[in-house]
């Protein structure tokens, strides 16, 4: 019997290894042999659009009835001022997709020798990203460079593209350029996919599609508990993370990297809850942050939901809506750390009036 989304799965592994091509020469033309200004971030911006044309080109070549949801248009490029950003947008993007098959690979996608397309076509495939989401219907998700900080660093950055259909995240994967296939091992063999489709388990596997292996959330075990957590305070609160390890009586310090990385390692066993909680009123998720992370934490054997303990709803649009926070964790710890949240989740508000 044949499994559902196999085709949608070895697309999009074939099409987030092409995407990952890019940012990893962006980062060694633009990032590691230049010069930067602080705060330049003129690289992760070719990044994105680079891989969001490779993907969405892909897309088009595989699926083009699919709607999809990216975080980039292409305004800027068709300008007379952007010439100079869209000519290299063009290179770096043509660079992945005539590179040679791989892997899963399938030439009618679009890809392969000989498959560069025009800037017109290029740009055209970045714009279809401008859907605005919905409840009903098939719909792919693109966050193209997720840990614009960590990618600039050299250190954590992932690339994630999910497919969602009717609001319920059927197929994730997730690529992990600078990521240790074994963490205890930073120094050892770098770069993973991690990948997920929904009742069928997930999975990691080298960055060229060899050697994949299962993933299962470890027990939980209180000795050794610790969270994965944002490498910036700006994007999850470290001050209510570290209440909440009080609460609970942990030990270990937190995990800290960039991207939805933070979500693949979970999956196989790197520490033992992914917490995200807001720093600003008002702030909403965008779907991209979190589709392909959250489909590997359950299909992991962990439950991830807000810290009201609702299932993220990807049916809203390109935000989460109203949500507050997030927390992945493994199923038996997941009613004992939501507990802990909500109680200093309370105490800041209490907190906050009092001022």
């Amino acid at each position: 019997m044949s499994l559902a989304y196999t085709t949608e799965k070895q697309f999009t592994i074939s099409a987030v290894r092409r995407a990952c091509l890019v940012t990893s020469s962006v980062f060694n033309k633009l990032v590691k042999n230049e010069t930067l200004v602080k705060g330049d971030k003129s690289p992760v911006t070719v990044g994105d659009y680079s891989a969001q044309a490779v993907i969405s080109s892909m897309l088009h070549r595989a699926f083009p009835n699919d709607s999809i949801v990216g975080e980039e248009d292409a305004a800027d490029l068709r300008a007379e001022n952007g010439a100079l950003l869209r000519n290299r947008i063009v290179e770096l993007a043509n660079e992945a997709l005539s590179a040679e098959l791989g892997i899963g690979d399938v030439p009618e996608w679009g890809i392969g020798p000989g498959s560069k397309q025009t800037a017109d076509e290029l740009l055209d495939a970045i714009d279809r990203g401008n859907y605005e989401g919905g409840r009903s219907g098939r719909m792919w998700t693109i966050d193209p460079i997720d840990g614009t900080k960590g990618f600039l660093r050299g250190e954590q950055y992932a690339v994630c593209l999910a497919l969602i259909v009717d609001a319920q995240v059927q197929v994730g994967v997730l690529g992990c350029p600078n990521l240790p296939l074994d963490l205890s091992k930073p120094d050892g063999d770098k770069g993973c996919l991690f990948i997920a489709v929904k009742g069928q388990g997930a999975q990691q596997m080298k960055l060229n599609g060899a050697d994949p292996i299962p993933l299962t959330m470890p027990p939980y075990s209180p000795s050794t508990f610790t969270f994965l957590e944002s490498v910036e305070a700006a994007h999850s609160s470290h001050s209510t993370t570290s209440r909440i390890s009080a609460i609970l009586g942990l030990r270990q310090p937190p995990i800290r990297m960039d991207s939805q990385a933070k979500y693949g390692c979970l999956a196989r066993g790197d520490g033992g809850a992914y917490l995200r909680m807001p720093t600003g009123v008002g702030y909403k998720e965008k779907i991209w942050d979190h589709a392909t992370g959250s489909l590997l934490v359950t299909e992991s054997g962990g439950i991830i939901t807000d810290s009201r303990g609702h299932p993220l709803d990807f049916g809203l649009g390109r935000t989460l809506g109203e949500n507050y926070g997030v927390i992945a964790t493994e199923k038996d710890a997941h009613e004992r750390l939501l507990s802990a949240v909500q109680e200093v989740v309370k105490q800041e508000q209490e907190e906050a009036v009092s001022k």
